[in-house]
């Protein structure tokens, strides 16, 4: 099973060409896809409507990503019910990044302070699939790996049906992440989320933010070819496909391809995988 994310984009131009993509996407027969959840007001909507019309018009099985950030949790009550009425079934919970220009994250002070405390609200309340992250490498703000494989472990506690990874580029990180936490008595699905390198600076960048690594033996190929967009993107297609290769063959429940809102990488690669 293949999944892919997407961002909500930011003008009426944009989101006729995310459509656009999600009709070819639809070919794919993905198993679902996501959309991200902004900082500001009108990402937000835009993520909600994006579920809907993908569903709707298209016949995307859709997930709604939705976020502690910024919210009261009778906000969050809206934005639930609202996507229930609407037809969808999955949401991915997670407490956010702060809004940009904020240095940390700051909780409303009726909201949720973390991503377990909304899936255990989404859980009590409602029959939906929710998904949460993992980070196999770690999250960013946490002090160390095992201190935030052990808050995974309360967001399943709290009602979790999948973890779904940050993204990572050597496989033995995400073999590494599952082993423990199988460890530590976790049986949901744990589904590896992948990126394809299609630029290098921007990869650098997002793997900053992120703090995903890239390793050294990366770097080095990709540093002579950086100002070569099509030698980029076509090395990272290959890095991809082995990546996928290694764990379809571990036994992986599925792949989620986060797509940067270009789908051309994730269709070569998957296209690959099917033979």
């Amino acid at each position: 099973m293949f999944s892919l994310e997407f961002f909500p984009p930011k003008t009426e131009e944009g989101i006729s060409e995310l459509f656009e993509t999600l009709t070819n996407v639809k070919r794919l027969h993905p198993g679902f896809i996501s959309v991200t959840y902004g900082a500001s007001g009108g990402t937000r909507d835009r993520t909600i409507e994006i579920v809907k019309r993908a569903k709707r018009e298209i016949g995307l099985e859709s997930m709604a990503h939705l976020t502690c950030v910024g919210h009261s949790k009778q906000e969050i009550k809206k934005i639930l019910d609202e996507i229930v009425t609407s037809g969808i079934e999955n949401v991915v919970a997670l407490r956010g990044d702060p809004p940009k220009g904020e240095a940390r994250f700051v909780p409303d002070p009726d909201g949720f302070r973390y991503a377990s405390e909304l899936t255990e609200f989404i859980r009590s309340a409602y029959s939906l699939c929710v998904a949460v992250a993992g980070y196999p490498e770690g999250h960013i703000e946490s002090p160390n790996k095992e201190t935030d494989w052990n808050h995974l472990q309360e967001k399943v506690e709290a009602g979790a049906d999948v973890v779904i990874t940050q993204l990572f580029f050597d496989n033995r990180h995400f073999f590494a992440f599952e082993k423990r936490m199988r460890e530590k008595g976790l049986k949901v699905p744990i589904i590896p989320g992948i990126m394809p390198i299609t630029n290098y600076n921007q990869i650098l960048r997002f793997t900053r933010i992120c703090g995903a690594t890239i390793p050294h033996r990366l770097v080095r190929d990709l540093e002579p070819i950086q100002n070569d967009l099509e030698a980029v993107q076509q090395y990272g297609i290959r890095h991809a496909i082995q990546q996928c290769e290694e764990l379809i063959a571990h036994g992986v429940p599925g792949i989620h391809f986060y797509t940067l809102n270009k789908s051309k990488a994730t269709r070569e690669i998957i296209n690959h995988l099917r033979g």
